[in-house]
């Protein structure tokens, strides 16, 4: 069975900070607010599940989208404490308070801008898998082309890499969707289909929000098929998806169906 996992993370917008911009706060959370409704209501029309990444500090401020992530279906990950600082120990902590706000238990983790981890960290503050990992090769950001590609495990704890094209490794995350023809990306992603059975491809909310505001400072690369834009091309990649027969599910779910198989 050819299935899609479906991924965001759901955050503060703090990127225009890495570009120089101030952006208060409440701004941070209103955007990602906005962006992770329009996920959820094209997830809702289009009956599909995901996984949501989710900071504590985004789902403090956003417990009503967190009511919803639960609602209809989908699963709530950890995606840290803070977006912009991290320390081991925010590990556990990020789990537990995620649970509590959930009221469901959360087995997933994914580091903030896909960054390093330690994996027995990981392991230690109870979570069953770790989707930490663009098995890629981008100047100033990953050197992972050397590292497994599919799915794979350290001790106990399952290693689920972003999806990345066969041979090339060519990365299918959000910059790949925003700045590729459609028609070339859905290429890219019916080889890996066939390849590895699976697609884990991943996206933030921020995306589905206007991002040309110059206030934001950002470059043409991350702000180019932003808000409605995205919202249209991700409606098509859904729809062209289904065309092709490929079922749609959580990270969890889809482990657990591996596991007992």
């Amino acid at each position: 069975m050819k299935t899609v996992l479906l991924s965001f993370d759901i955050e503060e917008f703090d990127m225009p900070l890495e570009y120089s911009r101030n952006i208060l706060f409440d701004q941070q959370i209103a955007v990602s607010t906005q962006g992770t409704r329009a996920i959820l209501d094209i997830l809702k029309q289009q009956q599909v599940p995901a996984t949501f990444f989710s900071t504590v500090v985004f789902a403090s401020h956003a417990k009503e989208l967190i009511y919803r992530i639960r609602e209809e279906g989908h699963e709530l990950a950890s995606h840290g404490y803070y977006h912009s600082a991290f320390e081991n120990e925010h590990l556990l902590q990020s789990r537990l308070e995620l649970e509590k706000l959930s009221g469901k238990a959360v087995t997933g983790f994914r580091m903030a801008r896909m960054m390093p981890v330690d994996d027995r960290a990981i392991e230690q503050a109870g979570y069953q898998y770790n989707s930490s990992l663009n098995p890629v090769y981008l100047p100033g950001r990953y050197n992972n082309f050397f590292k497994p590609r599919t799915l794979f495990k350290t001790h106990s704890l399952i290693q689920l890499p972003a999806s990345a094209t066969p041979v090339m490794r060519f990365p299918l995350f959000w910059l790949s969707f925003h700045n590729l023809p459609l028609w070339l990306y859905k290429s890219a992603c019916r080889r890996t289909m066939n390849r590895d059975q699976y697609l884990n491809i991943y996206f933030h909310p921020w995306e589905f929000t206007d991002l040309t505001h110059s206030e934001y400072g950002l470059p043409k690369f991350v702000s180019k098929n932003s808000g409605t834009r995205m919202i249209a091309r991700f409606n098509e990649l859904i729809t062209w998806m289904k065309d092709q027969g490929y079922t749609f599910n959580t990270i969890a779910g889809f482990l657990a169906g591996r596991k007992q198989s």
